[in-house]
């Protein structure tokens, strides 16, 4: 069951954490995270290693999402501001899964309403693929009318220890308690 509930939260459920396995992977052996080679939105090279020495809370999705990602990111926000001092400790960021729209400036602009701990990458197509990959996640573009699209994608926050190793999931609409106990508890093992 255990496994079921990962594999349905990596898919973009909002479901519950799995237990911690070796640094990198769930309870299912599926690793997640990896090299990614990125820039964020003052256009500065970022890559995995940029995100060592805190802990990360990183989430996929794009600027034009009508739901999930605004949502999200406002949940974050709110858990920052609970956080207090202690947000300065962690990494928070938000990549892309549109890059033909979320460009750097774009993305600088989406965020800023949001908390300025928040930071944005994007890439090129090959770059954002190669992250998608090695996040394991699920994106499909879905054409609209008149030209426009949206994107279906994974919708969890993915939690990363300092050391680059992953800790869990956390599920598109758990409770802000859940969510700022979770950050406080990535936070506190540091």
């Amino acid at each position: 069951m255990r496994a079921l509930l990962i594999a349905l939260a990596l898919a973009g459920a909002a479901l519950g954490a799995c237990d911690k396995g070796p640094p990198g992977t769930t309870t299912s052996g599926a690793k997640i995270g990896g090299p990614f080679q990125l820039i964020d939105t003052n256009r500065q090279p970022v890559t995995q290693a940029s995100l060592l020495g805190k802990p990360t809370a990183i989430f996929f999705g794009y600027t034009y999402c009508p739901e999930v990602c605004p949502t999200t990111l406002a949940e974050l926000t709110s858990a920052l501001e609970a956080l207090g001092k202690d947000a300065d400790r962690l990494n928070v960021v938000f990549v892309t899964v549109d890059p033909e729209r979320d460009t750097p400036q774009q993305m600088k602009i989406y965020l800023s309403s949001f908390d300025p701990h928040i930071r944005g990458f994007t890439g090129s197509p090959g770059a954002i693929e190669a992250a998608v990959k090695a996040y394991r996640v699920f994106r499909q573009k879905v054409p609209g009318a008149g030209g426009s699209y949206t994107y279906d994608h994974t919708s969890v926050v993915y939690l990363f220890d300092r050391k680059g190793g992953f800790v869990e999931p956390l599920g598109y609409g758990f409770p802000h308690e859940t969510v700022v106990a979770r950050l406080k508890a990535l936070v506190a093992e540091g």
